[in-house]
């Protein structure tokens, strides 16, 4: 009876322990971006970045007390060097609330290199960061590489100064670009949060949005669904699936970018129409789109996770169009949307055709025939978030 209740304790104990352990770890991702390779032309034109220091601004999903920030250098052959990096409430343009600014530390430091081709996480901070809002990152950096991890497609004013900023001292702008370096995701401490991270392109990314106004399909979606479900932006202009496009393809990203989050509950596959615009070989194409999309299933599906597809949005009146592509998007439209691979569908193909004329987009609706405006965006994120809330 004795040895019987002692192995009960024991279990429980271990019980407890392992319930303790599963929290420690309960990270959510509520922000994160593609890493990309720098070359000449994304990096700072007037200044540099060595020595000076950085203020990036970033669109949260999901609030939390705890946080950390995970900062990149996958890209460079030389390490990074950092002084230290502050985080505040974003006030408008370089502005930050004073009373909320906190250190970060690494292993306790305040400092930290990161060698080349690595990442890194700060130590877990306790922050009061609200659902949906905008978060200051502010970064001092020593010695940078000639090519800073960086991603291009910011559509968000990055401000650097000389020198290096402390929180009370004003920050002089020396120079401002839209891109974000270094920093590659913010995770929170929640427990049972839904957390979904998107595969996409230029049109995920937010080309033709409004800079600053943080108004790309997935913010507009993470508003929708207010500020309970973690979205996560890995779009990438230019991108492809297969090969070709700008920065890595899809196919060799996929692991680090997607699956590499932390907390998912599903994905959403959206990517797809740079391979179909530049395809030579309409059937070889189709082919390995599939092929693509079906690996991207099996690798979701073994990690638990939920699947989400959407169709690819019109390419009439664009240079991508010819009858042999219309045919190719139609196709891989017509399997999205019936092979029943997916949990669900978000047929942004039928949100921003023109009712009229199915393969052009709607006038009103887009920016430059291949990607939305503003308007075109919302609506794409109104869908999203209806198709995502009824994934179950």
């Amino acid at each position: 009876m004795k040895k019987t209740f002692y192995s009960t304790m024991l279990t429980m104990l271990l019980f407890m322990a392992e319930g303790l352990s599963a929290n420690a770890d309960d990270w959510v991702g509520t922000w994160a971006t593609a890493p990309e390779f720098t070359g000449s032309g994304d990096m700072p034109q007037v200044t540099v970045l060595t020595d000076n220091a950085l203020r990036e601004v970033v669109h949260v999903s999901i609030g939390g007390d705890v946080l950390r920030l995970q900062l990149s250098n996958e890209f460079s052959k030389e390490p990074v060097e950092i002084r230290s990096i502050y985080i505040a409430d974003a006030l408008d343009s370089t502005a930050i609330d004073n009373r909320s600014v906190r250190y970060l530390t690494f292993n306790g430091q305040r400092s930290v290199t990161i060698s080349g081709r690595q990442a890194v996480f700060s130590d877990e901070l306790r922050y009061n960061l609200k659902p949906l809002q905008r978060l200051a990152i502010t970064i001092n950096y020593g010695q940078t590489p000639k090519n800073v991890t960086s991603h291009r497609g910011s559509r968000t004013t990055s401000y650097i100064m000389k020198g290096q900023s402390k929180p009370k001292k004003s920050f002089v702008v020396e120079e401002a670009l839209d891109h974000w370096y270094n920093i590659a995701a913010i995770d929170v401490k929640r427990e049972g949060a839904t957390c979904w991270a998107v595969l996409g392109n230029s049109i995920t990314d937010g080309r033709g949005t409004t800079t600053n106004l943080q108004n790309r399909w997935t913010d507009v979606c993470a508003e929708a669904l207010g500020g309970e479900t973690a979205v996560l932006n890995l779009g990438i202009g230019g991108n492809c699936v297969l090969r070709g496009g700008l920065s890595e393809p899809a196919l060799k990203r996929f692991d680090r970018d997607i699956m590499g989050q932390r907390g998912l509950t599903g994905i959403v596959i959206y990517e797809g129409i740079n391979d179909i615009g530049s395809s030579r070989n309409v059937e070889q194409t189709e082919k390995e789109l599939i092929e693509a999309y079906e690996l991207f299933i099996s690798k979701a599906r073994a990690a638990g996770l939920k699947v989400v597809g959407a169709t690819i949005t019109p390419i009439g009146n664009t240079m991508y169009w010819s009858l042999y592509h219309e045919a190719l998007r139609q196709t891989i439209n017509q399997w999205i949307r019936t092979s029943g691979k997916f949990d669900a569908v978000i047929d942004f193909d039928k949100v921003l055709s023109d009712p009229q004329k199915p393969t052009w987009m709607r006038a009103d609706y887009q920016f430059d025939w291949l990607h939305p405006n503003a308007a075109g965006y919302k609506a794409m994120g109104l869908k999203a978030a209806e198709v995502l809330k009824g994934v179950k």
